[in-house]
This record gives C-alpha cells, structure tokens and sequence, in this order.
C-alpha cells in the first residue's frame, strides 16, 4: 500500500470520534482489502461493504457526467464518509456526537 495511503488511515484511526473505516475494492463483488473496528468485523462487515457499494455505484450511475469525489451519509447514531476512487472506495464509520 502506498505509503501515503498509510498515513491517511493511521491518521483516521487516531481521531476519536472514528469507529472505523474499511478500504474496499471497486470489483464485482466489493471485497474488504483492509479494515479497523470491531464494527466491520466478520458478517456485519461483509454487509457494510456491500452496502457501500450499492450506494455508491446507484449514485454514480445516476450522474453520468459527475464523478462523485465524497459523500456523507447520517443517521441517528452514525455518519457515513464515503471516498470513492477509480480503484478504492474508503469508508469511515464516525460517531457525530463525539
């Protein structure tokens, strides 16, 4: 991974209002490349991903001359960071209230 990229998560996972984040693959399926968080662990992470994934290829294909460069998702307890690349999709999972 680049050592950019690196940073990027160490510096993420260091923030206390983060729960966690996942880096994910853009294929079909979305597969989990790397994760933090007892959240995103196991089935509950497998449902996350793929979740993020359909959000993000129904809003892409929605706009067909804009690339989406960020989007952010609330609900009651949580907010959604979502960072779609050509080959990653990042996704922070961020407790607003902290």
């Amino acid at each position: 991974m680049p050592a950019e990229l690196e940073q990027t998560l160490a510096l993420l996972s260091s923030h206390r209002s983060v729960l966690g984040y996942m880096l994910l693959s853009r294929g079909q399926p979305v597969s989990i490349i790397r994760h933090s968080g007892v959240i995103f662990e196991g089935e509950q992470g497998r449902k996350y991903a793929s979740m993020i994934g359909r959000i993000v290829e129904s809003v892409q294909g929605g706009l067909e001359e804009d690339d989406v460069r960020f989007m952010r998702i609330r609900t009651k307890r949580h907010e959604i960071m979502i960072s779609p690349d050509e080959r990653y999709l990042l996704a922070v999972l961020h407790d607003p209230a902290t």
